[in-house]
């Protein structure tokens, strides 16, 4: 049983607008400077995913999962409260509030400790978290312009800590457009090297000109402007496209395979049939996107991949 050091507590409604919910709310520091924001997720996760629920396969009613307690059943996320094992079955109850009592007004802050060159931090050290950051507020406009516009001429990120979902964290914050952006970072010590996972690479016979085939197929595969816009989740339109030929009652028509790969017998020749094949990849990622468009439209109408199931 844990030992109550609480008050019950009392709901707190946010005043942020649904559609751009805050994530996070306070200061951003830097030097004597300081002005609110508002960290808004850059994800849109009802764009990334198709969402699937469980069901019992015998009767077909939906799965519930429900937060019991084995004295009184099931209780509210209002009844629930957090708690540290310090001993076998001895725990110690720990309020939201008793933690955020710990840490001063500044510390509470996004503080902005250095600036740094963009190539300074690798991208191994993000941690996928990305957030705009938005002014909060009138008095916080003047020196959020100022802030971005000097960091865009000086060509520098800033980096510093914040506590963010009940942890302080490392992060970046860069101009982005006419915003700023921040990533969260992982600590350090928190990562692996690369010599925790490294092996020894081995010395084969004409690897200089290996490599300079490499090299050529990767200068003729460079593009000088990449459009991000041109990949897309095949993955999940074919998910939709499925559910939407299940709901119409159309049967699903498995899809053709792409073209075969030609055979590659070793190393130096994968190379050498890939020197013919430069400039396929652009080519096909430039029909994905048109054929991605294409595809929207139809399994919007349910009928991409799919055809109508014969009448019985």
């Amino acid at each position: 049983m844990a030992t109550k050091t609480r008050k019950r507590r009392s709901k707190s409604k946010s005043n942020t607008g649904s559609r751009n919910r805050a994530s996070w709310r306070g200061n951003l520091r830097f030097g004597l400077v300081t002005f609110g924001v508002q960290a808004v997720n850059a994800h849109v996760p009802s764009k990334g995913a198709v969402s699937f629920h469980q069901f019992h396969e015998d009767c077909g009613r939906r799965i519930h999962y429900q937060k019991v307690c084995p004295v009184h059943g099931e209780v509210t996320n209002d009844e629930i409260v957090s708690a540290y094992e310090y001993g076998k079955g001895k725990y110690v109850e720990i309020e939201d509030e008793e933690l955020d009592a710990l840490r001063t007004e500044k510390e509470k802050a996004l503080t902005i400790d250095t600036f740094i060159d963009p190539q300074e931090i690798d991208p191994v050290y993000y941690d996928g978290r990305m957030y705009f950051l938005v002014p909060d507020g009138d008095s916080a406009l003047e020196p959020y312009a100022v802030f971005l516009a000097a960091m865009k001429r000086q060509e520098r990120y800033g980096v510093g800590q914040v506590v963010f979902s009940g942890k302080e964290q490392v992060v970046l914050v860069r101009p982005y457009g006419e915003v700023l952006h921040m990533a969260l970072l992982n600590y350090e010590a928190e990562m692996r090297t690369a010599a925790d996972v490294s092996v020894t690479l081995p010395k084969s016979a004409g690897e200089a000109r290996k490599v300079k085939l490499a090299e050529q197929i990767i200068e003729q595969w460079t593009e000088g402007h990449f459009d991000f816009s041109d990949y897309v989740d095949r993955s999940l339109e074919k998910t939709e496209a499925l559910i939407n030929a299940k709901i119409k009652g159309h049967e699903i028509v498995k899809p053709e395979e792409d073209e075969e790969e030609p055979d590659v017998i070793n190393l130096m020749d994968a190379l050498k049939k890939s020197m013919e094949q430069t400039g396929h990849k652009r080519q096909s990622a430039s029909r994905g996107k048109a054929k991605a468009h294409k595809n929207g439209a139809a399994h919007r109408n349910g009928t991409h991949q799919v055809r109508r199931r014969k009448a019985r």
